[in-house]
């Protein structure tokens, strides 16, 4: 088929079903190009390091490998840094295995997510809803807040936290929001602000995040940016960091060993 009868057609299903139109707008190289229109000078974060984060990295964690799950060293990372930390605040708790983690190492561990009759408003299935804190429910210690982070009363909770972990809604309009929220109202000082999703794989940034955390938090806090390397995390912590640039196709610099057990 030519290129011309390729337009063609496809403008005749954008207009039978103008959905489509999203598949084109939210196309990776799109939302990349995008991007660079207003941060050329900052296509990826520089990376760290875990070991750099803790010479004697060595952390377990409990994991269910289901669907839309953290990788184990997402987990391994929020230990990580929970250490020397006394308060955690979540935003988007799923299943409940971050939260699970840290507080593992926290006890004072807060996370916020939609209730169940605003996911199901939703139009979202009933057992989605369901599934949610599955896990972290489990830990009577762990404070589950509902509410929309679009309307939540951030400001009410009048505490800031030492680690905060936001993973909810990743269109580029959410992360915005709560990357706002949390610098507005929840960080103090020393705090460490980590998101969840800022890469698709360890090795391919996900753009529309990226855009709405850096449009969120005030630019002078761009410098205190870094992505932790074999993870899809970025993070915000202020300190002295020895960092790399980042690449797509990277050699190991190092094996993880796994030891796998199943805890009922």
């Amino acid at each position: 088929m030519s290129k011309l009868k390729k337009t063609i057609q496809a403008l005749q299903n954008i207009a039978d079903e103008p959905s489509l139109l999203n598949l084109v707008l939210n196309d990776k190289e799109v939302r990349r190009k995008n991007f660079l229109k207003k941060y050329s000078h900052l296509e990826t974060l520089p990376q760290i390091n875990l070991l750099d984060l803790s010479e004697d990295f060595d952390e377990s964690i409990d994991i269910c490998f289901l669907d839309g799950a953290s990788l184990p060293t997402d987990l391994a990372l929020l230990k990580t840094l929970a250490k020397g930390k006394k308060s955690y605040f979540e935003i988007g708790t799923w299943r409940g295995e971050s939260v699970w983690n840290v507080a593992k190492v926290i006890d004072d561990c807060s996370t916020l997510n939609l209730s169940k009759d605003e996911i199901l408003a939703l139009g979202i299935d009933k057992k989605y809803a369901e599934l949610h804190g599955i896990v972290s429910q489990k830990n009577p210690k762990i404070l589950h807040l509902e509410g929309n982070s679009k309307t939540f009363d951030f400001a009410g909770l009048n505490k800031k936290y030492d680690l905060i972990f936001i993973d909810g809604d990743h269109s580029y309009e959410m992360v915005k929001n709560d990357t706002e929220k949390v610098f507005k109202n929840l960080i103090h000082e020393d705090s460490v602000v980590v998101w969840h999703d800022y890469a698709y794989n360890p090795e391919k940034v996900r753009y529309e995040v990226f855009q709405g955390i850096l449009d969120g938090m005030p630019e002078v806090f761009h410098k205190n940016l870094y992505h932790v390397q074999n993870t899809l995390c970025a993070v915000f912590m202020k300190g002295d960091f020895k960092t790399k640039t980042f690449q797509s196709l990277n050699e190991p610099e190092f094996l993880f060993e796994v030891n796998l057990k199943i805890k009922k």
